[in-house]
């Protein structure tokens, strides 16, 4: 005879069993639920900027202006002048990355300029991201690029300059493009 956990078990396949034949015979859930979004919505979005500067908007800013900007809007998290506390320091750290204390920042650590520029525009600030015009963020880049050492003060960052900043790290990582 069976006993009642047989009988269960039993039951509880034969369940399932009906639930997966159900599923395959009906449409999924959401299906036919939104629209397609249109081309201009995608570009909205689709605002990646590459190593090599393609994607960046029209737009400028330096380091003078960029630090107006950094005080109203980053330092709050990032401190004065980049040190950090609460959040990550963005300033400081070149040459420390093979040491016993490597400190990551955006002068010792990210290899494109245009890396800061597209993640200080999509991300940030972490309160209200994407919410930075094209000259502010130009500007908050040429100030971090400026605290780095990186680039002179009255160094105007656009379009057209910013792929042709050389960071110190931008050798640092291995390559593992397959070409």
């Amino acid at each position: 005879m069976f006993s009642h956990k047989d009988i269960s078990a039993c039951v509880a396949l034969a369940a399932l069993a009906a639930c997966a034949a159900n599923a395959l015979t009906t449409s999924r859930p959401g299906e036919k639920f939104g629209r397609t979004a249109t081309a201009q919505e995608v570009a909205a979005w689709d605002i990646s900027i590459a190593p090599s500067g393609e994607g960046l908007p029209s737009g400028s800013g330096n380091a003078k202006q960029g630090e107006a900007v950094y005080v109203a809007k980053c330092q709050a998290c990032h401190g004065a002048k980049g040190a950090g506390r609460p959040a990550d320091p963005l300033a400081g750290g070149i040459g420390s990355l093979r040491s016993a204390n490597p400190v990551r920042t955006v002068g010792s650590y990210w290899p494109y300029a245009t890396t800061l520029f597209d993640y200080t525009r999509r991300a940030m600030p972490i309160t209200n991201p994407q919410s930075l015009t094209n000259d502010e963020t130009y500007a908050v880049t040429a100030y971090l690029l400026y605290l780095n050492g990186i680039v002179a003060e009255s160094d105007e960052m656009n379009a057209a300059s910013l792929p042709h900043v050389k960071m110190p790290n931008r050798d640092g990582f291995v390559d593992w493009s397959r070409k």
